[in-house]
């Protein structure tokens, strides 16, 4: 089976920093995975390099096939990769469902029809809908977005993303600044989303509890280094990954 994502020997540096050096992983159709490290490893940078916001200085990014390397962020998005950010991308003055219906009318090109009736566009209320009960936000759906607590804004901006019908769904730090309940429960809605929605699934995560329980691989970077990839297992038996980050982490 091919690689639905495949990376070999990205590098990018800013001056005399390299922040990825060299890193090459491939990720299966259907596979969730996390990417862990200190902070300052480059794990966003990587991100912001599959998604288009940087260009590597070499290397190849290729999805389905296809070189990512030089196309727009939005060809990206249109191409099936989806994104969550690590910082809520939302739209905060707006309804929560209004926030879904955006993105899904962006996704046909018509974000300009938002404001009309709604009897115009029945069809991307029922879908937006559809995905705020799979985020169990559909009772908040007519809540201004500000008004929703930090971690179900982080599951807006990931229904944000959804709406979008990525193939390939690009998670940074989903629980971050979270409490214990709500890690508990955004841990159980993102093994939900990434079966309803058939998805591949990589997510940049430090609750190590989370990585453990949902990732099938893991890779691990250290100052812009992949230093290991493997199952779970194999990551917590890796003498030189706990040298570097899971020894301090557990």
């Amino acid at each position: 089976m091919l690689p639905i994502l495949e990376l070999d020997s990205v590098s990018k540096s800013f001056g005399g920093l390299q922040v990825s050096r060299n890193i090459s992983f491939s990720v299966k159709p259907g596979e969730i995975s996390a990417i862990i490290g200190p902070n300052g490893a480059g794990k966003t940078t990587l991100f912001n390099q599959i998604s288009g916001f940087l260009v590597p200085d070499k290397g190849s990014i290729q999805f389905e096939g296809k070189e990512l390397i030089g196309q727009s962020p939005q060809n990206i998005v249109a191409s099936g990769i989806g994104r969550a950010f690590q910082i809520s991308s939302i739209f905060p003055d707006e309804t929560v469902l209004d926030n879904i219906k955006a993105s899904c009318l962006a996704r046909v090109g018509h974000i300009d029809q938002l404001w009309q009736p709604i009897t115009n566009f029945k069809q991307v209320t029922n879908q937006a809908y559809s995905i705020l009960e799979s985020l169990g936000l559909e009772r908040q759906a007519e809540h201004y977005a500000y008004e929703l607590a930090h971690g179900d804004q982080k599951l807006l901006d990931i229904g944000i993303a959804l709406a979008l019908e990525p193939k390939l769904l690009l998670l940074d730090e989903p629980t971050a600044g979270m409490s214990p309940e709500e890690r508990q429960t955004t841990r159980k809605i993102i093994k939900k989303l990434w079966k309803e929605f058939n998805l591949s699934l990589v997510f940049i995560e430090h609750d190590m509890d989370m990585v453990f329980d949902v990732a099938q691989t893991i890779m691990v970077l250290q100052q812009g280094v992949l230093i290991a990839q493997g199952s779970p297992e194999e990551i917590q038996g890796n003498s030189e990954v706990v040298a570097a980050y899971l020894g301090e982490e557990l």
